[in-house]
């Protein structure tokens, strides 16, 4: 998409930043759209935790329920070892969460919707991952279950491994991404009506793309984290 016609969401901000401040010239725009997400997470958390109160009420109470519901899920797959993991998967599905959002308001474009952020994301699982199978049982004890059940099987699980990251960054890219290009086309046909189911049915899918990626690193961190892999 030009930067005049964003997403037929009209005028593009990250180009209007830039215009602004010069400095910034060099930055990609998917790096500022996702500055503006880590800001609003960082705001919101700010006024929830600012005045806390037994009796949550407002940010207070969306954020609370989120995490809480988040961590009860994390701590039925992975038992107590999940406090090692519950800030990082938190953290990914509130970041993939609002990043999805994002793309509904006029200007801006879901940094999620440019392959470089899931890529990014799904990295950070994939050595989180190993990093943690490593500690969890010692990095011969973990290594070692690429040869089994015979060392034959050593291709057949890189690829597997290589697989995963492949795979969360593609789907969640891809899904986002054909959101936001449908959206577009609908805004250049039909610009009044028809184009805003079209961003509640983004905004069901882009919930559900944040769980399904969550879903899947708790996944891939049970299977590093049970007793037996």
């Amino acid at each position: 998409m030009s930067a005049e016609h964003g997403g037929g969401h009209g005028p593009e901000l990250a180009p209007i930043i830039k215009a602004a401040l010069p400095f910034l010239h060099s930055i990609p725009d998917t790096v500022i759209y996702t500055w503006i997400v880590m800001a609003f997470i960082i705001g919101v958390a700010f006024l929830a935790s600012r005045k806390m109160e037994m009796l949550p009420r407002g940010w207070q109470n969306i954020l609370e329920m989120t995490v809480d519901g988040l961590s009860k899920m994390i701590e039925g797959n992975l038992g107590k070892k999940s406090r090692k993991v519950v800030p990082l998967i938190i953290t990914f599905f509130i970041f993939i969460l609002c990043s999805n959002y994002s793309g509904i308001i006029p200007t801006l474009k879901p940094p999620t919707g440019d392959l470089n952020t899931p890529v990014a994301l799904a990295l950070i699982v994939f050595f989180t991952i190993h990093v943690i199978g490593m500690m969890e049982k010692g990095i011969f004890g973990y290594w070692k279950h690429f040869i089994e059940p015979f060392p034959l099987m050593l291709p057949l699980n890189i690829i597997e491994e290589l697989a995963k990251p492949v795979s969360l960054s593609l789907r969640l890219f891809g899904n986002v991404m054909g959101e936001h290009v449908v959206v577009a086309v609908l805004f250049m046909l039909v610009p009044l009506f028809v184009p805003i189911p079209m961003q509640m049915f983004g905004l069901f899918t882009g919930t559900i793309q944040a769980f399904v990626f969550t879903i899947l690193t708790i996944a891939y961190l049970t299977n590093v984290m049970s007793e037996h892999h």
